[in-house]
Protein backbone atom coordinates (compact mmCIF):
# COMPACT_ATOMS: atom_id res chain seq x y z
CA UNK A 1 0.00 0.00 0.00
CA UNK A 2 1.31 3.43 -0.96
CA UNK A 3 2.13 5.79 1.90
CA UNK A 4 -0.55 8.53 1.60
CA UNK A 5 1.98 11.13 2.68
CA UNK A 6 3.91 10.57 -0.53
CA UNK A 7 0.93 11.21 -2.77
CA UNK A 8 -0.66 14.07 -0.83
CA UNK A 9 -0.74 17.11 -3.14
CA UNK A 10 -3.21 19.12 -1.06
CA UNK A 11 -2.29 22.62 0.12
CA UNK A 12 -3.21 24.28 3.39
CA UNK A 13 -5.76 25.60 4.05
CA UNK A 14 -8.55 23.39 2.84
CA UNK A 15 -11.31 25.74 1.58
CA UNK A 16 -13.88 24.41 4.02
CA UNK A 17 -11.45 24.63 6.96
CA UNK A 18 -10.61 28.15 5.89
CA UNK A 19 -14.24 29.28 5.96
CA UNK A 20 -15.43 27.37 9.01
CA UNK A 21 -12.42 27.82 11.29
CA UNK A 22 -9.71 30.19 10.12
CA UNK A 23 -11.86 33.08 8.89
CA UNK A 24 -13.97 33.31 12.07
CA UNK A 25 -10.83 33.13 14.22
CA UNK A 26 -9.14 35.84 12.17
CA UNK A 27 -12.20 38.07 12.29
CA UNK A 28 -12.43 37.57 16.05
CA UNK A 29 -8.78 38.48 16.56
CA UNK A 30 -8.98 41.64 14.47
CA UNK A 31 -12.13 42.67 16.35
CA UNK A 32 -11.08 41.90 19.91
CA UNK A 33 -7.32 41.58 20.23
CA UNK A 34 -5.46 44.05 18.00
CA UNK A 35 -4.39 46.30 20.87
CA UNK A 36 -3.31 43.28 22.86
CA UNK A 37 -1.13 42.03 20.01
CA UNK A 38 0.50 45.44 19.73
CA UNK A 39 1.23 45.65 23.44
CA UNK A 40 2.66 42.12 23.59
CA UNK A 41 4.95 42.70 20.60
CA UNK A 42 6.21 45.94 22.09
CA UNK A 43 6.71 44.64 25.63
CA UNK A 44 8.48 41.51 24.39
CA UNK A 45 10.76 43.59 22.17
CA UNK A 46 11.71 45.89 25.05
CA UNK A 47 12.49 42.87 27.22
CA UNK A 48 14.66 41.27 24.52
CA UNK A 49 16.79 44.41 24.42
CA UNK A 50 16.98 44.87 28.19
CA UNK A 51 18.13 41.27 28.69
CA UNK A 52 20.72 41.50 25.92
CA UNK A 53 19.03 38.87 23.78
CA UNK A 54 18.63 41.42 20.99
CA UNK A 55 20.83 44.43 20.22
CA UNK A 56 19.40 47.95 20.27
CA UNK A 57 19.98 48.62 16.57
CA UNK A 58 18.08 45.52 15.48
CA UNK A 59 15.33 46.24 17.96
CA UNK A 60 15.04 49.79 16.64
CA UNK A 61 14.42 48.51 13.13
CA UNK A 62 11.79 46.09 14.39
CA UNK A 63 10.15 48.86 16.44
CA UNK A 64 9.95 51.17 13.44
CA UNK A 65 8.50 48.37 11.34
CA UNK A 66 5.86 47.64 13.97
CA UNK A 67 4.97 51.30 14.08
CA UNK A 68 4.69 51.39 10.28
CA UNK A 69 2.40 48.35 10.33
CA UNK A 70 0.17 50.06 12.87
CA UNK A 71 -0.02 53.15 10.68
CA UNK A 72 -0.50 51.39 7.36
CA UNK A 73 -2.64 48.33 8.16
CA UNK A 74 -6.23 48.96 9.24
CA UNK A 75 -7.44 45.75 10.90
CA UNK A 76 -11.09 46.71 10.36
CA UNK A 77 -10.55 46.61 6.59
CA UNK A 78 -8.68 43.30 6.51
CA UNK A 79 -10.36 40.44 4.65
CA UNK A 80 -9.14 36.95 5.39
CA UNK A 81 -7.66 35.32 2.29
CA UNK A 82 -6.01 32.18 3.70
CA UNK A 83 -2.53 33.35 2.73
CA UNK A 84 -1.58 33.24 6.40
CA UNK A 85 -3.01 31.08 9.14
CA UNK A 86 -4.06 33.77 11.59
CA UNK A 87 -3.58 37.35 12.74
CA UNK A 88 -0.26 36.55 14.42
CA UNK A 89 1.21 35.28 11.15
CA UNK A 90 -0.20 38.30 9.30
CA UNK A 91 1.89 40.61 11.48
CA UNK A 92 4.92 38.39 11.05
CA UNK A 93 4.39 38.44 7.28
CA UNK A 94 4.22 42.24 7.35
CA UNK A 95 7.47 42.34 9.36
CA UNK A 96 9.21 40.02 6.90
CA UNK A 97 8.14 42.22 3.99
CA UNK A 98 9.75 45.22 5.65
CA UNK A 99 12.77 43.68 7.37
CA UNK A 100 13.54 40.37 5.73
CA UNK A 101 13.22 36.92 7.22
CA UNK A 102 16.23 37.03 9.55
CA UNK A 103 15.53 40.28 11.39
CA UNK A 104 11.74 39.92 11.38
CA UNK A 105 12.02 36.46 12.88
CA UNK A 106 14.03 37.70 15.88
CA UNK A 107 10.95 39.25 17.49
CA UNK A 108 9.59 35.75 18.05
CA UNK A 109 12.61 34.66 20.08
CA UNK A 110 11.58 32.87 23.30
CA UNK A 111 7.84 33.06 22.77
CA UNK A 112 5.03 31.01 21.23
CA UNK A 113 1.49 31.49 20.11
CA UNK A 114 0.60 29.50 23.24
CA UNK A 115 1.78 32.10 25.73
CA UNK A 116 0.81 34.96 23.40
CA UNK A 117 -2.76 33.70 23.07
CA UNK A 118 -3.40 33.28 26.78
CA UNK A 119 -1.86 36.67 27.43
CA UNK A 120 -4.16 38.18 24.83
CA UNK A 121 -7.17 36.54 26.42
CA UNK A 122 -6.19 37.75 29.87
CA UNK A 123 -5.70 41.30 28.62
CA UNK A 124 -9.12 41.15 26.97
CA UNK A 125 -10.75 39.76 30.10
CA UNK A 126 -9.04 42.17 32.45
CA UNK A 127 -10.29 45.26 30.65
CA UNK A 128 -13.81 43.84 30.54
CA UNK A 129 -13.72 42.86 34.20
CA UNK A 130 -12.67 46.40 35.08
CA UNK A 131 -15.59 47.82 33.09
CA UNK A 132 -17.94 45.35 34.73
CA UNK A 133 -16.62 46.19 38.18
CA UNK A 134 -17.15 49.88 37.48
CA UNK A 135 -20.76 49.31 36.48
CA UNK A 136 -21.37 46.93 39.39
CA UNK A 137 -20.01 49.50 41.82
CA UNK A 138 -22.19 52.20 40.24
CA UNK A 139 -25.24 50.02 40.89
CA UNK A 140 -23.99 49.31 44.41
CA UNK A 141 -23.82 53.04 45.10
CA UNK A 142 -27.29 53.65 43.63
CA UNK A 143 -28.65 50.93 45.89
CA UNK A 144 -26.98 52.49 48.93
CA UNK A 145 -28.48 55.89 48.12
CA UNK A 146 -31.89 54.30 47.63
CA UNK A 147 -31.60 52.35 50.89
CA UNK A 148 -30.81 55.57 52.74
CA UNK A 149 -33.65 57.41 51.03
CA UNK A 150 -36.16 54.62 51.75
CA UNK A 151 -34.92 53.62 55.19
CA UNK A 152 -38.28 54.40 56.79
CA UNK A 153 -40.52 53.54 53.82
CA UNK A 154 -42.79 50.66 54.74
CA UNK A 155 -43.28 47.71 52.41
CA UNK A 156 -44.81 44.27 52.63
CA UNK A 157 -42.16 41.54 52.80
CA UNK A 158 -43.16 38.21 51.29
CA UNK A 159 -42.29 34.60 52.03
CA UNK A 160 -43.57 31.73 49.88
CA UNK A 161 -45.21 34.34 47.67
CA UNK A 162 -47.51 35.49 50.46
CA UNK A 163 -47.51 38.63 52.66
CA UNK A 164 -45.39 37.86 55.72
CA UNK A 165 -44.23 40.88 57.74
CA UNK A 166 -43.78 44.61 57.28
CA UNK A 167 -40.30 45.97 56.80
CA UNK A 168 -38.83 48.94 54.95
CA UNK A 169 -37.65 49.22 51.38
CA UNK A 170 -34.31 50.34 52.78
CA UNK A 171 -34.01 47.10 54.74
CA UNK A 172 -34.88 45.06 51.64
CA UNK A 173 -32.38 46.95 49.47
CA UNK A 174 -29.73 46.46 52.16
CA UNK A 175 -30.08 42.71 51.67
CA UNK A 176 -29.56 43.16 47.91
CA UNK A 177 -26.53 45.36 48.61
CA UNK A 178 -24.91 42.72 50.80
CA UNK A 179 -25.23 40.01 48.15
CA UNK A 180 -23.98 42.35 45.43
CA UNK A 181 -21.03 43.28 47.64
CA UNK A 182 -20.05 39.63 47.98
CA UNK A 183 -20.45 39.16 44.23
CA UNK A 184 -18.22 42.17 43.56
CA UNK A 185 -15.63 40.71 45.94
CA UNK A 186 -15.75 37.42 44.00
CA UNK A 187 -15.17 39.30 40.75
CA UNK A 188 -12.18 41.11 42.26
CA UNK A 189 -10.83 37.73 43.32
CA UNK A 190 -11.27 36.37 39.80
CA UNK A 191 -9.42 39.41 38.48
CA UNK A 192 -6.42 38.52 40.65
CA UNK A 193 -6.00 35.28 38.71
CA UNK A 194 -6.48 37.05 35.39
CA UNK A 195 -3.83 39.57 36.48
CA UNK A 196 -0.97 37.05 36.21
CA UNK A 197 0.94 37.07 32.93
CA UNK A 198 1.58 33.87 30.91
CA UNK A 199 4.25 35.53 28.72
CA UNK A 200 7.57 33.73 28.83
CA UNK A 201 6.05 30.28 29.15
CA UNK A 202 6.59 29.96 25.41
CA UNK A 203 5.10 26.69 24.16
CA UNK A 204 5.11 24.90 27.54
CA UNK A 205 8.44 24.99 29.41
CA UNK A 206 9.76 28.58 29.12
CA UNK A 207 12.99 29.08 27.20
CA UNK A 208 16.74 28.62 27.29
CA UNK A 209 17.14 32.34 26.60
CA UNK A 210 17.65 34.63 29.63
CA UNK A 211 14.20 36.19 29.41
CA UNK A 212 12.74 38.36 32.15
CA UNK A 213 9.15 37.25 32.61
CA UNK A 214 8.48 39.72 35.41
CA UNK A 215 9.56 42.61 33.21
CA UNK A 216 7.14 41.70 30.43
CA UNK A 217 4.37 41.20 32.98
CA UNK A 218 5.02 44.66 34.40
CA UNK A 219 5.12 46.38 31.01
CA UNK A 220 1.81 44.78 30.08
CA UNK A 221 0.19 45.97 33.30
CA UNK A 222 -0.01 42.59 35.02
CA UNK A 223 0.58 42.26 38.74
CA UNK A 224 3.16 39.49 38.21
CA UNK A 225 3.94 36.53 35.97
CA UNK A 226 2.02 33.30 36.54
CA UNK A 227 4.65 31.04 38.04
CA UNK A 228 4.35 27.57 36.53
CA UNK A 229 4.91 27.64 32.79
CA UNK A 230 2.75 24.58 32.14
CA UNK A 231 -0.05 26.27 34.04
CA UNK A 232 0.37 29.34 31.83
CA UNK A 233 -0.79 27.42 28.78
CA UNK A 234 -2.97 24.72 30.37
CA UNK A 235 -4.83 26.23 33.32
CA UNK A 236 -8.14 27.85 32.45
CA UNK A 237 -9.17 28.79 35.96
CA UNK A 238 -8.77 32.43 34.96
CA UNK A 239 -11.67 31.79 32.57
CA UNK A 240 -13.78 29.65 34.87
CA UNK A 241 -13.12 31.93 37.83
CA UNK A 242 -14.26 34.96 35.87
CA UNK A 243 -17.36 33.45 34.34
CA UNK A 244 -18.19 31.58 37.52
CA UNK A 245 -18.23 34.91 39.35
CA UNK A 246 -20.41 36.43 36.61
CA UNK A 247 -22.74 33.45 36.65
CA UNK A 248 -23.31 33.78 40.40
CA UNK A 249 -23.64 37.56 40.21
CA UNK A 250 -26.45 37.40 37.66
CA UNK A 251 -28.15 34.44 39.25
CA UNK A 252 -28.33 36.57 42.38
CA UNK A 253 -29.40 39.77 40.61
CA UNK A 254 -32.20 37.91 38.86
CA UNK A 255 -33.96 37.28 42.16
CA UNK A 256 -34.67 40.91 43.23
CA UNK A 257 -35.49 41.64 39.58
CA UNK A 258 -38.15 38.95 39.85
CA UNK A 259 -39.43 40.60 43.04
CA UNK A 260 -39.71 43.92 41.23
CA UNK A 261 -41.79 42.21 38.55
CA UNK A 262 -44.10 40.82 41.23
CA UNK A 263 -44.29 44.03 43.24
CA UNK A 264 -45.30 46.08 40.18
CA UNK A 265 -48.19 43.75 39.32
CA UNK A 266 -51.63 45.31 39.50
CA UNK A 267 -52.66 43.01 42.34
CA UNK A 268 -49.67 43.96 44.54
CA UNK A 269 -48.77 47.39 43.24
CA UNK A 270 -46.42 48.45 46.03
CA UNK A 271 -43.78 49.67 43.54
CA UNK A 272 -44.58 52.62 41.31
CA UNK A 273 -42.54 52.88 38.10
CA UNK A 274 -42.47 56.41 36.61
CA UNK A 275 -43.87 57.12 33.15
CA UNK A 276 -40.40 57.43 31.62
CA UNK A 277 -39.90 53.72 32.22
CA UNK A 278 -43.39 52.54 31.26
CA UNK A 279 -44.61 51.47 27.83
CA UNK A 280 -48.25 51.58 26.82
CA UNK A 281 -50.26 48.92 25.05
CA UNK A 282 -50.95 49.32 21.34
CA UNK A 283 -54.58 48.33 21.90
CA UNK A 284 -55.44 48.66 25.61
CA UNK A 285 -55.28 52.32 26.67
CA UNK A 286 -55.38 51.58 30.40
CA UNK A 287 -52.19 49.52 30.43
CA UNK A 288 -48.99 50.68 32.13
CA UNK A 289 -46.34 48.12 31.29
CA UNK A 290 -43.11 48.39 33.33
CA UNK A 291 -41.23 46.54 30.59
CA UNK A 292 -37.71 47.56 31.69
CA UNK A 293 -38.11 44.98 34.45
CA UNK A 294 -38.95 42.31 31.88
CA UNK A 295 -35.87 43.26 29.87
CA UNK A 296 -33.78 43.13 33.03
CA UNK A 297 -35.03 39.65 33.79
CA UNK A 298 -34.28 38.53 30.23
CA UNK A 299 -30.84 40.14 30.07
CA UNK A 300 -29.85 38.78 33.48
CA UNK A 301 -30.85 35.30 32.33
CA UNK A 302 -28.93 35.73 29.08
CA UNK A 303 -25.85 36.82 31.01
CA UNK A 304 -26.17 33.89 33.40
CA UNK A 305 -26.63 31.47 30.49
CA UNK A 306 -23.67 32.83 28.53
CA UNK A 307 -21.41 32.67 31.56
CA UNK A 308 -22.60 29.16 32.32
CA UNK A 309 -21.88 28.14 28.73
CA UNK A 310 -18.25 29.15 29.21
CA UNK A 311 -17.97 26.78 32.16
CA UNK A 312 -19.63 24.02 30.14
CA UNK A 313 -17.13 24.46 27.31
CA UNK A 314 -14.23 24.00 29.76
CA UNK A 315 -15.71 20.88 31.31
CA UNK A 316 -13.72 17.67 30.77
CA UNK A 317 -11.13 19.32 28.55
CA UNK A 318 -7.52 18.09 28.70
CA UNK A 319 -5.05 19.85 30.97
CA UNK A 320 -2.99 21.32 28.14
CA UNK A 321 -3.11 24.10 25.59
CA UNK A 322 -6.25 23.57 23.54
CA UNK A 323 -8.59 25.26 21.11
CA UNK A 324 -11.50 24.90 23.55
CA UNK A 325 -10.21 27.84 25.60
CA UNK A 326 -9.13 30.02 22.72
CA UNK A 327 -10.38 32.55 20.16
CA UNK A 328 -13.96 31.60 19.43
CA UNK A 329 -14.66 30.60 23.02
CA UNK A 330 -13.34 33.93 24.27
CA UNK A 331 -15.49 35.83 21.77
CA UNK A 332 -18.51 33.86 22.96
CA UNK A 333 -17.73 34.80 26.54
CA UNK A 334 -17.49 38.48 25.71
CA UNK A 335 -21.21 38.39 24.94
CA UNK A 336 -21.82 37.74 28.64
CA UNK A 337 -20.04 40.99 29.44
CA UNK A 338 -22.04 42.87 26.82
CA UNK A 339 -25.39 41.85 28.30
CA UNK A 340 -24.07 42.29 31.85
CA UNK A 341 -23.22 45.92 31.14
CA UNK A 342 -26.79 46.54 29.98
CA UNK A 343 -28.27 44.98 33.11
CA UNK A 344 -26.19 47.13 35.43
CA UNK A 345 -26.96 50.35 33.56
CA UNK A 346 -30.69 49.69 33.31
CA UNK A 347 -31.10 48.38 36.86
CA UNK A 348 -29.26 51.39 38.28
CA UNK A 349 -31.55 53.72 36.33
CA UNK A 350 -34.64 51.83 37.52
CA UNK A 351 -33.67 51.68 41.20
CA UNK A 352 -32.94 55.41 41.21
CA UNK A 353 -36.43 56.23 39.96
CA UNK A 354 -38.91 53.75 41.44
CA UNK A 355 -40.94 54.70 44.48
CA UNK A 356 -43.25 52.94 46.92
CA UNK A 357 -47.01 53.49 46.68
CA UNK A 358 -47.85 54.02 50.38
CA UNK A 359 -51.61 53.65 49.92
CA UNK A 360 -51.19 50.23 48.29
CA UNK A 361 -48.76 49.14 50.99
CA UNK A 362 -51.12 50.26 53.75
CA UNK A 363 -54.03 48.44 52.17
CA UNK A 364 -52.04 45.26 51.68
CA UNK A 365 -50.87 45.38 55.30
CA UNK A 366 -54.47 45.87 56.43
CA UNK A 367 -55.81 42.99 54.33
CA UNK A 368 -53.07 40.55 55.32
CA UNK A 369 -52.76 41.23 59.09
CA UNK A 370 -48.99 40.88 58.77
CA UNK A 371 -48.25 42.71 62.02
CA UNK A 372 -49.90 40.00 64.07
CA UNK A 373 -46.56 38.37 64.96
CA UNK A 374 -45.75 41.38 67.11
CA UNK A 375 -48.99 40.90 69.04
CA UNK A 376 -47.84 37.40 69.97
CA UNK A 377 -44.39 38.73 70.94
CA UNK A 378 -45.94 41.53 73.01
CA UNK A 379 -48.09 39.06 74.94
CA UNK A 380 -44.95 37.22 75.95
CA UNK A 381 -43.25 40.42 77.11
CA UNK A 382 -46.26 42.19 78.66
CA UNK A 383 -48.50 39.38 79.90
CA UNK A 384 -45.93 36.72 80.72
CA UNK A 385 -47.38 34.14 78.35
CA UNK A 386 -45.38 31.55 76.47
CA UNK A 387 -44.87 32.35 72.80
CA UNK A 388 -47.09 29.42 71.82
CA UNK A 389 -49.94 30.79 73.98
CA UNK A 390 -49.44 34.23 72.48
CA UNK A 391 -49.30 32.75 69.00
CA UNK A 392 -52.64 30.97 69.44
CA UNK A 393 -54.34 34.14 70.70
CA UNK A 394 -52.86 36.18 67.84
CA UNK A 395 -53.97 33.54 65.32
CA UNK A 396 -57.55 33.74 66.60
CA UNK A 397 -57.50 37.54 66.28
CA UNK A 398 -56.13 37.45 62.73
CA UNK A 399 -58.71 34.88 61.68
CA UNK A 400 -61.55 37.03 63.03
CA UNK A 401 -60.30 40.22 61.33
CA UNK A 402 -59.66 38.57 57.97
CA UNK A 403 -63.14 37.03 58.06
CA UNK A 404 -64.72 40.49 58.04
CA UNK A 405 -62.07 42.07 55.80
CA UNK A 406 -61.35 44.37 58.71
CA UNK A 407 -58.56 46.60 59.92
CA UNK A 408 -56.49 44.92 62.63
CA UNK A 409 -55.79 47.99 64.85
CA UNK A 410 -59.49 48.92 64.89
CA UNK A 411 -61.42 45.69 64.39
CA UNK A 412 -59.01 43.36 66.14
CA UNK A 413 -59.36 44.59 69.72
CA UNK A 414 -62.71 42.93 70.53
CA UNK A 415 -61.63 39.53 69.16
CA UNK A 416 -58.36 39.96 71.07
CA UNK A 417 -60.16 40.50 74.40
CA UNK A 418 -62.27 37.40 73.85
CA UNK A 419 -59.37 35.22 72.70
CA UNK A 420 -57.14 36.34 75.55
CA UNK A 421 -59.74 35.65 78.25
CA UNK A 422 -60.62 32.29 76.73
CA UNK A 423 -56.99 31.20 76.62
CA UNK A 424 -55.89 32.52 80.00
CA UNK A 425 -59.05 32.74 82.10
CA UNK A 426 -58.30 36.35 82.96
CA UNK A 427 -58.47 39.84 81.47
CA UNK A 428 -55.58 41.57 79.74
CA UNK A 429 -53.91 44.79 80.84
CA UNK A 430 -53.64 45.92 77.20
CA UNK A 431 -56.21 48.57 76.32
CA UNK A 432 -57.49 49.56 72.88
CA UNK A 433 -54.94 52.35 72.40
CA UNK A 434 -52.00 50.16 73.30
CA UNK A 435 -53.37 47.31 71.19
CA UNK A 436 -53.53 49.57 68.14
CA UNK A 437 -49.94 50.65 68.71
CA UNK A 438 -48.67 47.09 69.17
CA UNK A 439 -50.15 45.92 65.87
CA UNK A 440 -49.09 48.99 63.85
CA UNK A 441 -46.45 48.45 61.13
CA UNK A 442 -44.40 51.37 62.44
CA UNK A 443 -44.14 49.73 65.87
CA UNK A 444 -43.38 46.37 64.26
CA UNK A 445 -40.32 47.84 62.52
CA UNK A 446 -39.22 50.05 65.41
CA UNK A 447 -38.91 47.24 67.96
CA UNK A 448 -36.85 45.10 65.61
CA UNK A 449 -33.72 47.00 66.46
CA UNK A 450 -31.35 44.08 66.75
CA UNK A 451 -28.24 43.69 64.60
CA UNK A 452 -29.35 43.38 60.97
CA UNK A 453 -32.92 44.45 61.65
CA UNK A 454 -35.01 47.11 59.89
CA UNK A 455 -35.21 49.57 62.78
CA UNK A 456 -33.42 52.91 62.29
CA UNK A 457 -30.33 52.17 64.41
CA UNK A 458 -29.20 48.84 62.91
CA UNK A 459 -30.13 49.90 59.39
CA UNK A 460 -28.16 53.15 59.72
CA UNK A 461 -25.14 51.17 60.94
CA UNK A 462 -25.49 48.77 58.02
CA UNK A 463 -25.69 51.59 55.47
CA UNK A 464 -22.59 53.21 56.96
CA UNK A 465 -20.79 49.89 56.50
CA UNK A 466 -21.90 49.68 52.87
CA UNK A 467 -20.52 53.15 52.23
CA UNK A 468 -17.20 52.07 53.72
CA UNK A 469 -17.16 48.98 51.54
CA UNK A 470 -17.97 51.07 48.46
CA UNK A 471 -15.02 53.34 49.23
CA UNK A 472 -12.76 50.31 49.60
CA UNK A 473 -13.95 48.88 46.29
CA UNK A 474 -13.40 52.24 44.63
CA UNK A 475 -9.90 52.58 46.05
CA UNK A 476 -9.06 49.10 44.83
CA UNK A 477 -10.24 49.95 41.33
CA UNK A 478 -8.27 53.18 41.41
CA UNK A 479 -5.09 51.34 42.38
CA UNK A 480 -5.57 49.01 39.43
CA UNK A 481 -6.20 51.90 37.05
CA UNK A 482 -3.15 53.85 38.26
CA UNK A 483 -0.89 50.79 37.98
CA UNK A 484 -2.08 49.97 34.48
CA UNK A 485 -1.78 53.56 33.30
CA UNK A 486 1.77 53.74 34.67
CA UNK A 487 2.67 50.47 32.94
CA UNK A 488 1.19 51.63 29.64
CA UNK A 489 3.10 54.90 29.88
CA UNK A 490 6.36 53.12 30.65
CA UNK A 491 5.88 50.70 27.77
CA UNK A 492 5.14 53.57 25.40
CA UNK A 493 8.27 55.44 26.52
CA UNK A 494 10.52 52.39 26.24
CA UNK A 495 9.15 51.45 22.84
CA UNK A 496 9.42 55.04 21.59
CA UNK A 497 13.04 55.06 22.64
CA UNK A 498 13.61 51.98 20.50
CA UNK A 499 11.83 53.60 17.56
CA UNK A 500 14.30 56.45 17.79
CA UNK A 501 17.32 54.18 18.23
CA UNK A 502 19.92 54.18 15.47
Amino acid sequence: MTDPRLSDASVFPDPVYKETVLRPLFDGAKTHHVEGFRAIDRAHLVMLVETGILDVASAGKIARALEAIDAEVDPAKLVYTGEVEDFFFLIEKQLKARLGLDLAGRLHTARSRNDIDHTLFKLGLKSRIDTLLGKALALYDVLVVAAEREKATLIVAYTHGQPAQPTTLGHYLAAVIEVLGRDIARLFQARETVDLSPMGAAAITTSGFPIDRARVAHLLGFAAPLQNSYSCIAAVDYITGTYGAIELMFLHLGRPIQDLQFWTSFEVGQIYVPNALVQISSIMPQKRNPVPIEHLRLLASQTFGRARAMLDVMHNTPFTDMNDSEGETQAMGYQAFDSAYRVFDLLAALVAQIRIDPARVANNIRRSCITITELADSLVRREGLSFREGHEIAAAVAKAVVAIDGDLPVDGFAPFLAAFEKATGRKTAIDATLFAELVSPEHFVAVRNRFGGPAPEPLAAAIAGYRTQSAEFGARMQRHAVAEAAAASELNNKFSALVGAA
